[in-house]
């Protein structure tokens, strides 16, 4: 593998929402709007990328307590098996294509997410190669999860790896870190991610992932060699 990139060695990308299409912002809003929830940025921001049994309790205490944090768990991944019924998951449009460019740029590959390994073989499975290392880290005990991927999972420093995420949330730990980060927000038409990621001082928002070409890697690289990558 040849690096034409000065700093970077390392891309880890977000599965549900990045690499396939965002199938969890439509079920959660539903789940509590049905429920008489008011569906604020705040709301949003405290249930996404969490922990499931954080999710789990979030949800129960958002609809009253009615339920356990469990069966609310429950409850939502019903729903979404409904929802997956007429809106089933599919690999965004660019996806492959974006593998295939950072990997010519010489950077490893990862995807991570909250879901098992089970959903990535379904899903991403036949474009294992694409992939480096384990292929695709579960995150759900370790939410966030940037530092054990970049430090335990590949050995890296934390400026030697780019993020690429739907969520606000994983911008701010990336923050936290000084990790490089660009965000790819949902386009659900309720979302408050885009917001959420401006208010976190996110450079690099996306609107298609044909966007992170080689210009952006290259700027995102540069501010990695800097140190500026979270600083204006």
């Amino acid at each position: 593998m040849v690096h034409t990139l000065g700093r970077l060695r390392l891309a880890a990308l977000n599965i549900d929402g990045v690499l396939l299409n965002d199938t969890f912002s439509p079920v959660i809003h539903r789940f509590l709007v049905d429920r008489g929830c008011d569906y604020t940025a705040e709301l949003e921001r405290s249930i996404f990328s969490q922990p499931r049994a954080v999710a789990g309790r979030l949800l129960a205490e958002a609809i009253g307590g009615s339920l356990t944090p469990q069966a609310a768990l429950d409850l939502y991944f019903r729903e979404r098996a409904r929802y997956l019924e007429t809106h089933p998951v599919r690999l965004n449009e660019g996806a492959v294509e974006l593998l295939r460019r950072l990997r010519a740029a010489g950077l490893r590959t990862v995807s991570y997410g909250g879901l098992g390994k089970e959903h990535f073989d379904t899903f991403l499975g036949v474009h294992a190669d694409l992939f480096d290392g384990p292929g695709y880290i579960c995150t759900d005990t370790i939410r966030p999860g940037i530092h054990e991927i970049v430090t335990e999972y590949f050995g890296l420093t934390y400026d030697e790896a780019v993020f690429v995420d739907d969520v606000a949330n994983v911008g701010r730990a990336a923050r936290e870190l000084g990790v490089p980060f660009i965000g790819h927000p949902s386009d659900f038409r309720h979302s408050f991610q885009p917001r959420l990621m401006r208010e976190a001082g996110v450079r690099h928002i996306v609107g298609s992932l044909c966007e992170i070409d080689e210009r952006l890697l290259r700027t995102v690289d540069e501010e990695a060699a800097l140190g500026t990558v979270w600083k204006d």
